[in-house]
């Protein structure tokens, strides 16, 4: 179910997710596809509106290298990405630490869900997330009333927000993101932010 939920005798924690993939200027090399090499999580309080945790897991890929233009883009490289966990170990570590299977969770747009489920299919890894995923894109666009969806940094200009830390981070993407979606919750656009 990828929607609203309550907070009715639930917990009140959002995880808010972003990631970064292995990308290229133009297509991959030959046998290479997009991995997740960084996965940044910002644990969302929505009833105190507070964002109380940041995260980062590195991830190393399996079937592609992090290209000079994902160098640039993410500020990562291959030897960082080199000393992260193995994408099975990643998901692992989402569930059994940050609650990832029951935690309802958001991300800016539909690409690191998907991201997640192409790669969790791939590598036969079994998917780490609940099912209450809400796309934080949209909420803000049906908000805001916008006729384009706007990327995260031009959301951010659009609420008067600071972009913290550095645009492709994904530590920094996910924590910027909360503070997103706090915005929307301090407005009751944010649903799931109205206790009962």
């Amino acid at each position: 179910m990828d929607g609203p939920f309550t907070l009715q005798g639930m917990d009140t924690l959002l995880n808010v997710v972003d990631v970064e993939a292995t990308c290229w200027d133009g297509q991959p090399p030959a046998g290479a596809v997009n991995e997740i090499i960084e996965i940044g999580l910002t644990v969302v309080d929505l009833a105190a509106r507070e964002r109380v945790a940041k995260h980062r897991i590195l991830v190393r890929p399996r079937r592609s290298r992090v290209s000079e233009f994902c160098k640039e883009l993410t500020g990562l490289t291959q030897t960082e990405v080199d000393t992260g966990v193995e994408f099975e170990e990643a998901c692992r570590e989402l569930a059994a630490e940050h609650r990832a299977d029951s935690r309802p969770w958001a991300s800016w747009g539909d690409y690191d869900r998907n991201q997640f489920q192409r790669q969790c299919q791939a590598t036969g890894t079994r998917y780490p997330f609940s099912g209450r995923h809400t796309n934080a894109k949209l909420r803000f666009t049906e908000a805001r009333g916008l006729k384009r969806r706007p990327g995260m940094a031009q959301a951010l200009d659009i609420a008067g927000l600071p972009l913290d830390g550095r645009h492709h981070s994904g530590a920094d993407d996910a924590w910027n993101i909360a503070a997103l979606i706090l915005d929307l919750a301090a407005t009751g656009d944010w649903p799931e932010g109205r206790t009962a």
